[in-house]
């Protein structure tokens, strides 16, 4: 099976508040250390999921212009949020823009994603119409998948409940690249200890305070 993954990214300077303490925040130009992070974060994701040979497509749903310039440059295509109404209509439209028969939303700061791990959650997916991996803490989600049916993303708080509750298969395997988002410094850490993309690599000496 072949997928169509879906990826959302916010405007830089609104995503990751969390990692702020990392940062300082924005600037007014949306060229500050936080956005570049933010950018780092989804580049590395993104040229990971363009690695993976389970997959076909990856739909970026963006209106931020330089998030659709990085990841144009990586292979993938965008589309603009054009619900403008959250996470789970951007990835629904996303889905739809896709026009593919097998879908999957991914989480948009997963650094230390391997192609590999990403092959194998979507191997794991074909055994149910709906599937998703649910993140290190056990509460959210990293993965969403649909084959044959609409994708009924539920991003938010306690997603991963959500998603069971909707009759989404919960997928188990060993995939920490792939189940470690990163909201908050210590997130960071955890993906730095699995190995990080180039982009967020790259990026991490010049964080105060360093943290690796």
């Amino acid at each position: 099976m072949r997928w169509s993954l879906v990826v959302p990214a916010k405007r830089l300077e609104a995503a990751k508040t969390r990692l702020t303490p990392l940062t300082g925040g924005g600037r007014a130009d949306g060229r500050g250390l936080h956005t570049e992070l933010v950018l780092a974060l989804l580049a590395d994701t993104v040229a990971a999921a363009r690695a993976c040979p389970a997959v076909d497509d990856v739909v970026v749903v963006t209106d931020d212009a330089r998030a659709a310039a990085t990841v144009r440059a990586l292979g993938a295509r965008t589309v603009p949020d054009e619900p403008d109404g959250g996470l789970n209509p951007a990835l629904a439209h996303g889905a739809r823009a896709a026009g593919s028969p097998a879908v999957a939303a991914l989480s948009s700061d997963l650094p230390a994603l391997r192609p590999a791990e990403l092959a194998a959650a979507l191997a794991a997916a074909a055994a149910a119409p709906r599937g998703f991996v649910a993140d290190a803490a056990g509460t959210g989600t990293t993965l969403l998948t649909a084959a044959g049916v609409p994708l009924d993303p539920r991003f938010g708080r306690d997603s991963a409940a959500a998603h069971a509750a909707s009759g989404a298969r919960a997928l188990a395997g060993d995939w920490p690249g792939l189940r470690r988002d990163v909201d908050t410094p210590a997130d960071l850490r955890e993906a730095t200890g699995l190995g990080l993309g180039t982009a967020t690599a790259a990026l991490l000496p010049r964080l105060p305070p360093h943290p690796a």
